[in-house]
């Protein structure tokens, strides 16, 4: 007589969690300490890993960031603490290769990158799933605020239950395969009040931990000053222009600017605000104008990796979309022009989108993530 089969664990494997490996990424903050707690409460074979990122002696006296020094430091307690496993990863070139470099570049050809889904996408997905992989993990487990869901296709991916923390701006870019292999235990928590009070009655350290703020390699968002560093002799100075052409005054570099800054321009007096509407790498101008000129209706998205069902060619389909992370998602329509390429149609204009950034696809009417593509011509 056949043994009826065990239930489904809370990550989803039909055996005891003891008999369920799973990597948690540590980052050393709150969100990731909890997840691996949790884990371990449970009874799972827990792992956790953390990525030094970049130079670990910089870092050490570096806070409001994660991956830094400290932060590998507060992972490693929590492990102690838990009583689990825990490395540290140097994986200080694949991220400057993957990261860093195309920071730099983006910012100096006019864009305003967002190096976060790069490296989602870039490290923590690819080559640290796969080092999980080679650990013998069933899944990975990171403290994003993110839902995965199982739909009749497959795993689907979600907005978290608390919007405010909702983190699928950063994560359009997982494909169905990393989908498949990764678990986002706070996607449903109501709050990051719920993390914290968890993170309290786990006994951690780390429970009051600011969050962080700042990217983490650039220290109290001063970009210029890491692009510099990166690219030397990249701020060239130049001159700033109305829509006509006429010289208001003098810059210090394209790349201490970005579409849509009014502060910072050093050209005041003027009758009417005048913000970026546009930055001239070539001819190293700043373009200037008002507010209305930075209305788009019309976005050109590449890259696209799509979660929906069906192939993403073929008539175009109402969406909501993202088209800034600090933005609810807005109606629109969207346009496939090729497996990677599409056009998405903003029905009210929305103001200050920049090449770099991402446009990220929702299913109306849903939480569901369709997936998302890169902004790249204003």
């Amino acid at each position: 007589m056949a043994l009826d089969a065990h239930p489904l664990n809370s990550l989803g494997f039909a055996r005891p969690p003891a008999e369920t490996r799973v990597v948690v990424a540590m980052s050393g903050g709150v969100d990731s300490s909890v997840v691996a707690a949790m884990l371990a409460e449970e009874g799972y074979d827990v792992v956790g890993v953390t990525l030094q990122l970049y130079d670990h002696g910089a870092a050490l006296a570096k806070k409001g960031a994660c991956c830094a020094g400290v932060d590998i430091h507060d992972a490693r307690r929590v492990a102690e603490e838990m009583g689990f496993p825990h490395y540290v990863l140097d994986y200080e070139n694949i991220f400057r290769d993957a990261v860093i470099d195309e920071f730099a570049d983006a910012y100096l050809a006019g864009a305003t990158p967002v190096p976060c889904i790069r490296c989602n996408e870039r490290v923590k997905f690819k080559d640290l799933l796969e080092t999980a992989k080679d650990l013998d993990a069933d899944c990975m487990a990171t403290g994003h605020y993110i839902r995965r869901e199982t739909g009749p296709a497959g795993p689907e991916l979600h907005r978290a239950a608390d919007t405010a923390r909702d983190q699928s701006y950063f994560l359009f870019s997982t494909t169905r395969e990393q989908l498949s292999y990764l678990r986002f235990p706070l996607g449903g928590l109501a709050s990051k009040a719920e993390t914290r009070a968890l993170a309290e009655r786990y006994g951690l350290s780390v429970a009051d931990k600011p969050d962080s703020q700042d990217i983490c390699f650039v220290p109290g968002g001063n970009y210029a000053a890491v692009i510099e560093k990166l690219r030397p002799g990249a701020a060239e100075p130049g001159e700033i222009v109305d829509a006509d052409g006429r010289v208001l005054g003098p810059h210090p570099g394209v790349i201490h600017f970005t579409i849509g800054q009014r502060r910072g321009l050093g050209i005041g007096g003027l009758a009417e605000p005048l913000y970026v509407v546009k930055l001239d790498v070539e001819a190293r101008r700043v373009i200037v104008g008002p507010k209305e000129m930075l209305a788009t209706r019309i976005v050109p998205v590449r890259e696209i990796n799509w979660l929906g069902d069906g192939p993403f060619e073929g008539d175009a389909r109402d969406i909501e979309v993202r088209v800034r992370s600090t933005r609810p998602p807005a109606p629109a329509l969207l346009r496939p022009l090729s497996e990677t390429e599409a056009e998405v149609e903003l029905l009210s204009p929305e103001e200050g989108i920049s090449p770099g950034q991402a446009a990220v696809f929702y299913e109306p009417g849903s939480t569901r993530v369709l997936g998302g593509g890169w902004i790249w011509r204003g």
